[in-house]
């Protein structure tokens, strides 16, 4: 098969989708690689690096979309890219299409196969989300505290505190990959932690992680509300796997936040998990808006801003799963992977991914239907 990996062209997307090992391994398995041009430099890897393990350089992006049979990247495609989608065109790559239904009609409409890393799925696991999630929720920390600062905008506190005065308050909404990694900098901080969550099964046992360093709540309105309003910093990480994110902080919490608090936003791909930030991201470049005098970080690629550290990450785990559609081509590797079959999110002309569908309200093809 032909792969492509075009360079990325999101505002401040550093990252590329394939390093040079992943590349080798791709070549050594009989593929051909078309790598656009200073697609890695921004995440260390230049372009001999790449020509070195076997990759064929392209200096344009319309003729790496163009020669390939597969188009392996790290963000959506955005519409300027739109031109290039062919009927049988595999895109592989986050797609997070619940928040974007130009970009599903445009993959539906054009009949390419795409492949969402956010939905691949395997033991009850999203493999290919995770590596980013724990990037974006120690990064989620990282930046809520730099946005706490005076010349920032924020209320003028450190998360730690000093003898005699309080630590921040810092408040997770949701116990998994990113709300984790988050507790963890937060606690590694020495800010006061509390967790919610509606599994009572997953507090215990980051009860057990952390101890008394944290706090935690079962996840209800009445305890969210309660919560935010005493937070100086808020991390809202909900996520139902390729759906939109429900909208658990309202505009009316945000009201009762003090001046200069924070809210970091980390489910914006999915749509965004507060009232003030759906459909309303931001960028490494503008990342912050400020309503009702909060701070509100709604960046939709925070771990591009780390590209050297997210590629890698993103590589090791997506790199199976390209080897698996290369070999196989998509019908026959989704027979083979059940894991792999959940990330197909149209197909065909079809959206095949039910929850989606109905979010979009767009109609549904079970993919067994067309394999």
């Amino acid at each position: 098969m032909i792969i492509g990996v075009p360079k990325e062209i999101k505002e401040q997307e550093s990252r590329v989708s394939c390093t040079p090992a992943a590349v080798y391994q791709l070549v050594q398995a009989g593929h051909t690689v078309y790598v656009e041009k200073g697609a890695g430099i921004e995440s260390g890897f230049d372009d001999d690096t790449y020509q070195d393990a076997g990759a064929k350089l392209l200096d344009q992006a319309a003729d790496v979309w163009e020669k390939s049979d597969l188009i392996y990247k790290v963000k959506e495609p955005l519409e300027s890219e739109y031109k290039y989608f062919r009927p049988g065109l595999i895109i592989y790559t986050y797609l997070h299409l619940a928040a974007n239904p130009t970009l599903a009609q445009a993959l539906i409409d054009n009949e390419v196969v795409g492949v969402a890393f956010e939905t691949v799925e395997e033991d009850h696991k999203l493999p290919l989300l995770k590596p980013m999630s724990e990037v974006a929720g120690r990064m989620a920390v990282q930046e809520g505290a730099h946005f706490l600062t005076k010349p920032n905008g924020g209320k003028g506190i450190v998360l730690q505190g000093v003898p005699g005065v309080q630590p921040a308050h810092v408040i997770v909404v949701g116990g998994g990959t990113v709300g984790t990694a988050a507790t963890r900098i937060a606690v590694g901080m020495g800010a006061r932690v509390t967790v919610l969550d509606v599994n009572i099964e997953r507090l215990g046992e980051l009860f057990n992680i952390f101890g008394d360093k944290i706090e935690t709540l079962y996840s209800n309105p009445y305890n969210i509300k309660r919560c935010v309003q005493n937070a100086d910093m808020v991390i809202s990480t909900i996520l139902i796997p390729g759906r939109r994110a429900p909208k658990l902080i309202t505009e009316e919490m945000v009201k009762t936040m003090e001046a200069g608090s924070v809210i970091v936003d980390v489910a914006i791909d999915q749509g965004g998990s507060t009232e003030l930030t759906e459909n309303h991201p931001t960028t490494h470049e503008n990342p912050t808006f400020v309503k009702h005098d909060v701070i509100h970080y709604a960046v939709a690629n925070i771990p591009g801003a780390v590209a050297m550290t997210s590629t890698a990450a993103l590589s090791n785990s997506t790199t199976k799963y390209a080897l698996l559609l290369a070999n196989k081509g998509w019908k026959e590797a989704v027979k083979e992977s059940e894991g792999l079959r959940h990330g197909i999110n149209t197909a065909e002309g079809y959206l095949t991914n039910e929850g989606l569908a109905d979010d979009l309200g767009l109609d549904y093809k079970d993919l067994q239907e067309l394999i």
